[in-house]
């Protein structure tokens, strides 16, 4: 059996990127989507989870935890190690590079991971929805150093549930990869980082969370069109995997805010929503769920 969790990244990062995450779900294949606690359009997304009706139309909400690329909800007092000043703003540091080079040189305090991560799960909680599951924002918790924080944050909030980012390794017909050098690229990258896979098990079955077999599409992120999603459909291993997508409306809001996903979000709405992608899914025996039918 081939199953598939479609989850949206960015829910609260604009008005636009909350609509078409809305739309994504009611009229195509997204069955589960992450919040972002500290983002500007966080009341919205709020407002427009409260709405939905997840029995009608099963959906898994989440939190997305920003520690990189955003703003933090702690006061700055109590989390040094994760933020830094630019032009007398205070903010998480800019770059997953930064910010891995710091976690593996034992440069973040482990205990302010946990405070603000805790602190994002809560407002979530207190905006009225309640978490199935986290991730991260850039994928930082592939880190243990950075997962083990997360995961203490997670088990005291009640949330039971975490992506696993890493893939399976053989996602994309090789001529695609070979013949784009951005993908050759990702791939080279990703292949490093699948190193981190043994201990990221490791850490999530000591804890007692549950998570899928891996993700799928995370090397395309940016570049997804239909005939990238239908060869990795094609190619989806057996198990439970999630297909982590960043639908939205390239839009005013959007040029306000620190993203490298611009037109790529029309993109991919345009593709969750095409009939084509539901009929690659059945034509390939791949059944839909969301994290809370893990």
């Amino acid at each position: 059996m081939r199953r598939l969790i479609v989850n949206a990244d960015d829910f609260g990062l604009t008005v636009g990127v909350n609509r078409a995450i809305v739309e994504a779900h009611q009229h195509g294949i997204v069955t589960s989507l992450t919040m972002m606690a500290s983002a500007r359009a966080f009341d919205d997304a709020a407002k427009r989870a409260r709405s939905l009706d997840v029995r009608e139309r099963p959906l898994s909400i989440g939190c997305h935890v920003v520690l990189v690329d955003g703003m933090p909800l702690s006061p700055a007092e109590q989390i040094p190690s994760l933020i830094e000043a630019e032009d007398g703003v205070i903010r998480f540091r800019k770059n997953l590079s930064s910010f891995a080079t710091a976690a593996l040189t034992g440069r973040i305090d482990a205990a302010e991971i946990e405070a603000e991560a805790t602190a994002q799960m809560r407002h979530i909680q207190q905006a009225g929805v309640v978490p199935s599951h986290f991730d991260t924002h850039k994928h930082t918790h592939m880190f243990s150093a950075i997962l083990r924080p997360l995961l203490r944050a997670a088990k005291a909030c009640g949330i039971n549930a975490v992506r696993n980012p890493f893939g399976p390794g053989a996602g994309l017909p090789f001529a695609r990869v070979a013949a784009d050098f951005e993908l050759t690229k990702r791939f080279a990258q990703m292949r490093v980082l699948r190193s981190f896979a043994p201990s990221f098990r490791r850490e999530v079955a000591r804890c007692g969370l549950r998570t899928t077999d891996g993700a799928v599409g995370v090397e395309v992120s940016g570049i997804l069109d239909l005939n990238l999603f239908v060869a990795i459909v094609s190619r989806i291993p057996e198990g439970t995997w999630e297909l982590v997508c960043h639908p939205g409306y390239n839009d005013s809001d959007l040029d306000g805010v620190r993203t490298r996903l611009r037109a790529s979000r029309e993109r991919e709405l345009e593709i969750l929503t095409s009939p084509e992608a539901r009929r690659a899914l059945e034509r390939h025996g791949v059944q839909l769920i969301g994290y809370n039918e893990l």
